[in-house]
Order: structure tokens, then C-alpha cells, then sequence
């Protein structure tokens, strides 16, 4: 595609009926956050116009603040600093309130990780072209869009102005795959506060609602938190299928709105983080769009359980020179 947009410049350019032109576009220009953790924006203001600081008095730090929250009146938690102002000889003038975005700061420290301890500068030129460019980036494509941008932006700034070798940042990425959720849902029939189990709706004109899968185990509905998750049906009725109330299934993007965001807490709580570390692992290719579906996890518990008896009989914590031996 490069080389016949290429062709097709030349040829308009050699008719005289047009002309190449380079345009950079910064897809995400809302830079600023008004939030407290971030570097400083080096600029004060005289009036409404703003103002650059000089070099000199650069780097801007930090202050303290009582508290990392917005001020009463709305202001960022820079509002909040004391004296948060530049002095010159002809006035004080407020400084910029406004933060710089995670990503102004992360989309270039891998080259800080060069040379971490170097006091003259970011990266010194032998460690800059020992190192290179990153080898491998992995990042989802909704991150990719803020992160990677500015990579590519800070990186080809720092290669014009002579500072590092290379004017690309990574040598490869690979996005990995959305995980998605797996949604539940309770069915109620039209105009009653009655609900179907899911293998019996047909029967029913009834309509799918969804539910916060916290309360559904292995697509069983728990009944009583039901009832107390939504206190205006709390004298609902359920159409049961052998005794339970089995919820339907679909794969859906993770939302808050389809209450089908899972609390990893919840999930150490109840099997420990390595099932969940182990759970993960075998979600599937890195590429590839994933459901979190936490119903197999059992199997990642019940095996890790079976390692675990394997070299600590009883289910104790043992370690001993024949049990080395036999299992060796």
C-alpha cells in the first residue's frame, strides 16, 4: 500500500496537480489530568495566558498536600498545596494545577531502566545503543492506544534532539486477546414478579434480566441474596428445576452495567491466589478473546491440592530426606 501511495504522489506531484505532504496526528490530545499523582506541568500563568518556566528552575516537584482529593470548591488536589506559585521580580503567579497523564511518564522510562543509576543523565549514549529497542511489547488495543502512542511520540522527540539511537521503541507487540465475561441471567415472566428457571421459560412468556454473577454458582442462583441484591423484589417467586434455580449463560464484553465484573478477591478468598494465578495460566492462547469462566476452576483446585499431597503427606507442610528419596 506504501508504494502506491507513493506512485500516486509522484504522479500528481509530476502532472502539477498536487503535492505530498506529511501530517501527524495525536489521536488523544486531552493531556492534561486534574488529579494529584502525576509530573507537573512546568507552566504558570500571568492573567489567563499561560507561561513556560525556564530550565532553570525545572524540575517542578510535587508539594505536600493534606489530602489527595479535589478541593471544595473543584479544584485539582494541587489546589490544596500551599504557596503553589512562581515568584519573579515583577509578581507571584499561580502555577499549572493540572497533571501530566500516566503515560507521560511510563512511555519512556524503559530507557531510565538502562542506566537507573546514572546522576548526569536519563541514559548514557553506550547505554542507550547497548540496549536498544525494547525487544517484545504486550499490551491490550485499548491501552496500546494511549501507551504506545506516546512511546513512539517521546521516542522520536528523544532520537531528533540526539538523545537516544533508535527511533522506534519496540521491535515487536502483541495484543493480547479481551476477556471477556460470562453473564448470567434470571428469566421473569411478563407482569408477575415470578421467575423461571432457565430450562423451563419456554413455557413462560418471560424476559431475560441480567445478574450480578456473584450470586450464581456453577449457573445456580442463591436465591437469598438474590432477593436481598434487589430489595424491590425481595418477595419475588421462583419456578425451581429439580430444587434449583439455574441461571442462562452468555459471553458478553466485561461491563458493570451486565454485573458481569468477577472480584478476583472473592475468588482468593474462596480457592487461594495460586488457583487463580494456575486459573489464568490456562485461560487459553494470548491473542485470542477469552470468557472468564470460573466454572472449571475446581479442576485447577483439585489438582493443585493433589500436587500438593504429592510431597506433603497429610497436608502439612513437611520436608524431609527420604520423603526426597522415594520421590527422586
Amino acid at each position: 500500500m506504501q508504494e502506491a501511495m507513493d506512485k500516486a504522489i509522484a504522479f500528481l506531484e509530476e502532472k502539477g496537480i498536487g503535492r505530498g505532504k506529511v501530517q501527524y496526528r495525536m489521536r488523544d490530545a486531552i493531556f492534561t489530568r486534574q488529579r494529584y499523582w502525576g509530573e507537573p506541568l512546568p507552566v504558570y500563568f500571568k492573567g489567563d495566558l499561560p507561561y513556560l518556566l525556564p530550565e532553570a528552575v525545572l524540575p517542578v516537584v510535587l508539594p505536600e498536600v493534606d489530602k489527595y482529593l479535589p478541593t471544595e470548591t473543584g479544584e485539582p488536589p494541587l489546589g490544596r498545596a500551599q504557596n503553589w506559585v512562581y515568584e519573579t521580580e515583577d509578581g507571584v503567579y499561580p502555577l499549572e494545577k493540572s497533571t501530566m497523564p500516566g503515560w507521560a511518564g511510563s512511555s519512556w522510562y524503559f530507557f531510565r531502566y538502562m542506566d537507573a543509576k546514572n546522576e548526569e543523565a536519563f541514559v548514557s549514549p553506550e547505554a542507550a545503543a547497548y540496549w536498544g529497542a525494547v525487544d517484545l511489547y504486550i499490551g491490550g488495543a485499548e491501552h496500546a492506544t494511549g501507551h504506545l502512542l506516546y512511546s513512539r511520540f517521546w521516542t522520536k522527540f528523544l532520537y531528533d534532539r540526539g538523545f537516544v539511537p533508535i527511533q522506534e521503541p519496540f521491535q515487536k507487540m502483541i495484543n493480547q486477546g479481551m476477556i471477556q465475561g460470562r453473564s448470567n441471567f434470571v428469566y421473569r415472566v411478563k407482569g408477575e414478579n415470578t421467575f423461571v428457571s432457565y430450562g423451563l421459560r419456554e413455557q413462560y412468556d418471560t424476559a431475560a434480566m441480567h445478574v450480578d454473577v456473584s450470586l450464581v454458582y456453577q449457573d445456580v442462583l442463591d436465591v437469598e441474596r438474590f432477593k436481598a441484591w434487589r430489595p424491590d423484589l425481595k418477595d419475588a417467586q421462583f419456578i425451581l428445576e429439580d430444587g434449583q434455580y439455574r441461571c442462562g449463560v452468555e459471553v458478553e464484553k466485561m461491563s458493570k452495567s451486565k454485573y458481569n465484573v468477577v472480584n478476583p478477591d472473592q475468588i482468593i478468598q474462596r480457592y487461594g491466589a495460586d488457583t487463580l494465578r494456575l486459573y489464568e495460566m490456562f485461560l487459553g492462547p494470548l491473542e485470542q478473546f477469552k470468557p472468564w469462566n470460573t466454572n472449571g476452576i475446581d479442576g485447577v483446585a483439585k489438582f493443585l491440592k493433589k500436587l500438593w499431597r504429592l510431597y506433603h503427606p497429610g497436608g502439612s507442610f513437611s520436608v524431609s530426606e527420604e520423603a526426597r528419596r522415594v520421590r527422586s
